[in-house]
């Protein structure tokens, strides 16, 4: 199998990942791509932020069991999924944090609770604390932004950092060999018998879209890990912090270490997930977010909780 890998056109990828609920709007620069699910009356929508090479739909699961109490709002961040790459590769968590507020402030929502994942999380942090009179509640799972460093990065991490330091961007955005994404969703699950073959092909297909190869590379040599972690301590919205065990990018210790830095939050540990678990088990990581939302939470299996 060749490893040059062509860009797939736009209109390809909408036709197989958008759905009748994905909507397309002009922001900042860009057509991002978003869905607004579920109760639209809902005065605080939860508003959740995928990670690096992620897209919307690593939130499926949980908009699925939130979306018939609660106004649910996903989006992909600019260089991932559908909508892209920013228009002047700027990649710093400022201009995400912009671009959040920004989304909201198109949308007309004054007041939300927002959660993220890995970046995502960073992100959603960064928002907290950027915008505090309009953060309900905080959800961060396996949240980067503390001063660790990873424990480790999945290879097509590694290959896109390396080829953005060494000013090989544009080899990236024309090689990609499958097994190397394949490698690299398996090593963010604890347990990768549960990546299904359409997962696999999701996250390889939205690496094709025009830019998102360079734009990854340009995210990663950017990242200034730690640079704000002073503004954890000020953060005083109610805060819920789920990790996954099997984290192999950011351990348990950097999940107790924000349990730590922010005061009177909740942490949730699920022993056998991994870097997402919100997206490798959605139901039992979903029922601790209906807790702490004060929602009905059917009967199923309990986490571990760490104190």
């Amino acid at each position: 199998m060749s490893i040059l890998q062509a860009d797939l056109p736009l209109e390809q990828l909408k036709a197989r990942w958008a759905n009748p609920t994905s909507r397309f709007i002009e922001l900042q620069g860009m057509q991002v791509h978003l869905r607004d699910e579920g109760v639209q009356g809902d005065p605080v929508p939860i508003v959740l932020v995928h990670g690096t090479s992620a897209s919307l739909h690593t939130w499926e699961g949980w908009v699925a069991a939130l979306k018939t109490e609660r106004r649910v709002i996903t989006m992909d961040i600019p260089g991932f999924g559908l909508t892209g790459p920013e228009p002047v590769g700027n990649y710093h968590i400022d201009r995400y944090t912009h671009f959040i507020l920004g989304l909201m402030d198109q949308l007309g929502v004054k007041r939300f609770v927002i959660g993220g994942n890995s970046l995502g999380g960073e992100i959603a942090w960064h928002v907290a604390a950027a915008a505090p009179q309009r953060v309900e509640r905080l959800i961060l799972v396996d949240a980067a932004g503390f001063k660790r460093l990873p424990d480790g990065m999945p290879v097509g991490f590694m290959l896109a950092l390396l080829s953005a330091k060494l000013g090989l961007g544009w080899l990236l955005s024309r090689v990609l060999p499958r097994g190397v994404v394949d490698s690299s969703t398996r090593f963010v699950y604890g347990e990768p018998r549960r990546i299904t073959p359409q997962v696999a092909q999701r996250y390889f297909d939205l690496q094709l879209r025009a830019g998102n190869r360079r734009a990854l590379g340009q995210r990663l040599a950017q990242h200034n890990m730690g640079r704000d972690v002073a503004q954890l301590a000020r953060l005083v919205m109610p805060t819920l912090i789920i990790w996954g065990r099997r984290d192999r990018i950011f351990s348990l210790a950097q999940g107790e270490g924000l349990h730590r830095a922010i005061k009177g939050s909740e942490l949730a540990v699920f022993d056998d997930l991994g870097h997402v678990p919100h997206e490798e088990d959605p139901i039992r990581t979903v029922a601790a977010v209906r807790r702490f939302l004060g929602l009905e939470v059917a009967t199923g299996p309990a986490q571990r909780r760490a104190a």
